[in-house]
């Protein structure tokens, strides 16, 4: 596949995003910087790894991926290695729309021109974005907020989609897979030396909360809500993440982060600029059972991946009209022993589907990471799609 689509874009890596200079996240295959100072299990495992490398390190892990096949005429499915987040994020001030959208155009002719896509016209094909899907599905009709028109070109909807976050009302060729947070094990055994770390972990604090205030009418009120409340609160840790020249941002800091969620029972996860946050999967990573204000944020987003009962990993509080201002420590209060120690021993069960590999990890075969349950899941939903042709 041409280097434009994919390393082409990391050579320019100075210029992907308008916020930061993304070349130390590209670093290591899209793990980032390794960390020195998570000290629970060997530091290999441990990077500070930026939320929006997901498509890097598909691409890295499916390069070595046991079930790859050199032949293509065996394959039931085909991995487009594409990093369409990465180059959306250095156009969202593009002002002049044909040069915003000019590359996704050039993916959609190149697919089309491939010999293996005519086989079932690129049912079997599917690309990860490591952004979320509403980057790419710009409208002549709606708001422009910087997005491209990727994923409403008529091609990439026969593509199967995996992104971050997907559309729950319209992206039914979406599927939502987990962000990457700072984990990236080798072996199996650093799975469960960090679970069992999990188990062990004392939790002072009945809940916490980790993000900033939030501009916008519904978001803010959620977040301004949930920071009142913990702040007021002996039983919540507030960890309060500040932007801005000269701000100390302790969110910037994987190890703080950690320490506060593998400190807690609840963490509470209020959507942030999208339904999304990464720090649903922090939490999870830390054994900390996350709090929901929308059924968006994790619940038609990763069916793949997580419990259908909600109830078995997950507290909800109805928040999707800005209506949070039950006192969260009353509700969680109110939830048995018995069944906090069930919710979180699942939620520490969930760590490894929920965790990307390192690239270079040993294919023991005894834990199956996020890539491995999407492959599995990919290939069951294409045969489906071809079942029904």
């Amino acid at each position: 596949m041409p280097s434009e689509f994919n390393l082409g874009l990391v050579k320019n890596c100075h210029h992907l995003n308008m916020h930061r200079d993304m070349c130390p996240h590209v670093a290591n295959h899209g793990l980032g910087q390794p960390l020195q100072h998570v000290n629970a299990v060997g530091p290999a495992c441990w990077f500070a790894t930026n939320q929006f490398t997901a498509a890097m390190i598909f691409h890295a892990r499916l390069e070595n991926h046991p079930l790859r096949t050199w032949d293509p005429s065996r394959a039931t499915l085909f991995y487009v290695p594409f990093y369409g987040g990465l180059h959306a994020s250095s156009k969202f001030r593009e002002t002049n729309l044909t040069a915003r959208d000019e590359l996704a155009v050039r993916f959609s002719e190149f697919l089309e021109s491939q010999p293996w896509w005519q086989r079932n016209n690129g049912k079997d094909h599917f690309v990860v974005l490591g952004r979320t899907a509403w980057d790419f599905m710009r409208t002549k009709s709606g708001p422009d907020y910087g997005a491209s028109t990727l994923l409403n070109l008529p091609r990439v909807q026969n593509l199967s989609v995996l992104a971050i976050e997907r559309n729950p009302w319209t992206g039914t060729n979406q599927h939502g897979i987990p962000y990457p947070s700072y984990f990236h094990p080798c072996t199996s055994s650093q799975v469960l030396t960090w679970q069992h770390s999990m188990r062990l972990s004392k939790r002072p604090h009945l809940f916490s909360f980790v993000g900033a205030p939030r501009k916008g009418l519904q978001r803010a009120a959620i977040r301004d809500e949930l920071i009142k409340q913990c702040g007021e609160s002996i039983r919540c840790k507030l960890l309060t993440c500040r932007y801005g020249s000269g701000a100390s941002n302790k969110c910037s800091s994987p190890s703080e982060i950690l320490g506060v969620m593998s400190k807690s029972q609840f963490c509470l996860q209020a959507p942030g600029d999208s339904f999304t946050r990464r720090s649903t999967f922090d939490s999870v990573l830390a054994g900390c059972i996350p709090v929901f204000f929308s059924r968006h944020t994790a619940y038609t987003q990763y069916m793949w991946y997580l419990p259908q009962d909600a109830e078995e990993y997950s507290v909800y509080i109805n928040g999707e009209n800005g209506n949070a201002t039950r006192r969260i420590e009353d509700e969680l209060m109110n939830i048995p022993t018995d069944r906090v120690e069930r919710m979180r021993n699942k939620v520490i069960d969930l760590i490894p589907r929920v965790t990307y590999k390192h690239p270079n990890a040993s294919d023991d075969g005894e834990f199956e990471d996020a890539v491995d349950v999407a492959v599995a899941a990919l290939a069951n939903h294409v045969q489906s799609l071809l079942s029904k042709d």
